[in-house]
């Protein structure tokens, strides 16, 4: 039988008239810059397109088991010349344990969306000849940093990762049981008695990652959160005219090389007037800016949209309010954004004789400001308490 590999597809004894065919669908799609229509498609193209789209999961229920402990074993000595040669049962190995790993390297909970179930492998049985099974292997559960463990059966908090390498174990295997050795005795010298292994814990587990920032971004959509991430870090989150094109966080990094250190920035999706009745995309990502040393209020001074950015500053403090009154006690620093327009101007002044509050003013378009917003924010975050990481050194 003839095999041939046309276009990435395996074909075993095509017929010549479904080979010419799929190597004209070859020839069409390789062309470059070709973008084939739907009714152009080759037919093993049609029904197996996939989108790759990023997710971002902060919080999903997983149901993990430990392992459990092997079983002791009943074994006497059996050898040439030795009539009594006595028990040697081996005892049973331990379970492996469900281990909660701090990785920085993860940043959200998608393993453990579309894979709830984790298990642990068992112990091995213990054997003849005084031979104990080995413990069973442990399964490491990588955490982003931030993460909320809580019992689902209780509703209490067991865990919580926030450091880079903490190891914490959320539910222990079960001990070996004993063989026939241990129980013998004066009196009784061919124990025919060894213990089962204990069986591992077990639970139903709800992770909720709160992410682990120096700053959150709050503002209002199309107030240029994205584009300020993109100018002060390394980030590329997505930047339209349009809003709510941000619709998971985005953490940044802004790097400070002459220190040598780094700050962690969260950029939650834009907030708007009644997101505390789940308007927008409501209240749930602001947990990802409860943990953060200072807050940073963006503000359009343009007042694109015909929006105010008088209304838009008090409309944030009244949705944190909502939200988590303890937010309001938090450092704050007020940034004013597309300042380069003419509408801005007069909009500052405005905003200023209303609100009594410290304001910087950037343009993230002509980059003005950038780099004196740079240090006040690393300024702030030392002030209040906040400790900047200290950058990796290079390889």
């Amino acid at each position: 039988m003839q095999n041939a590999s046309i276009g990435g597809v395996f074909c075993a004894a095509m017929p010549s008239a479904r080979r010419r065919r799929a190597s004209r669908w070859t020839r069409i799609g390789r062309e470059p810059n070709k973008t084939l229509e739907k009714s152009e498609r080759p037919p093993w193209q049609a029904s197996c397109f996939v989108h790759h789209a990023r997710m971002f999961i902060d919080e999903c229920v997983i149901k993990v088991k430990a392992g459990d402990g092997g079983r002791g074993c009943v074994s006497f000595r059996r050898e040439k010349y030795e009539p009594w040669g006595g028990p040697n049962g081996g005892d049973g190995g331990k379970g492996g344990d469900i281990v909660l790993l701090g990785d920085h390297d993860t940043n959200n909970l998608i393993d453990y969306k579309f894979k709830p179930h984790w298990n642990a492998e068992r112990g091995e049985h213990g054997q003849g000849k005084d031979c104990h099974g080995h413990e069973g292997k442990s399964t490491i559960l990588r955490m982003p940093l931030g993460t909320i463990v809580t019992d689902e059966a209780t509703g209490e908090v067991v865990a919580e990762v926030t450091e880079d390498g903490q190891r914490i174990v959320l539910c222990a295997g079960g001990n070996g049981g004993w063989g026939n050795t241990h129980f013998k005795t004066s009196t009784n010298r061919a124990p025919k008695r060894a213990n089962d292994g204990n069986p591992g814990a077990s639970g139903t587990y709800r992770l909720v990652l709160k992410s682990i920032a120096d700053i959150g971004l709050v503002g209002f959509p199309n107030a240029g959160k994205s584009s300020l991430t993109r100018a002060i870090t390394k980030a590329r989150p997505k930047t339209a005219a349009y809003p709510f094109t941000t619709l998971h966080p985005q953490i940044g990094v802004i790097e400070f090389p002459d220190t040598y250190d780094r700050l962690l920035i969260a950029d939650v999706p834009g907030l708007i007037a009644g997101a505390s009745e789940n308007r927008g995309l409501g209240h749930r990502f602001l947990r990802h800016i409860e943990r953060c040393t200072l807050l940073m209020f963006l503000i359009d001074m343009a007042g694109s949209d015909d929006r105010d950015p008088r209304e838009d500053f008090a409309t944030l403090l009244g949705e944190l309010e909502a939200y988590d009154p303890a937010l309001l006690e938090k450092p704050r620093v007020v940034v004013a954004n597309k300042t380069d327009l003419p509408e801005a101007k007069g909009n500052l002044a405005k905003f200023k004789r209303r609100h009594k509050v410290d304001i910087l003013t950037i343009s993230c378009l002509t980059g003005d400001g950038l780099p004196e917003l740079t240090r006040e924010l690393r300024s702030r975050v030392i002030k209040h308490g906040g400790k900047p990481r200290l950058m990796p050194r290079p390889r």
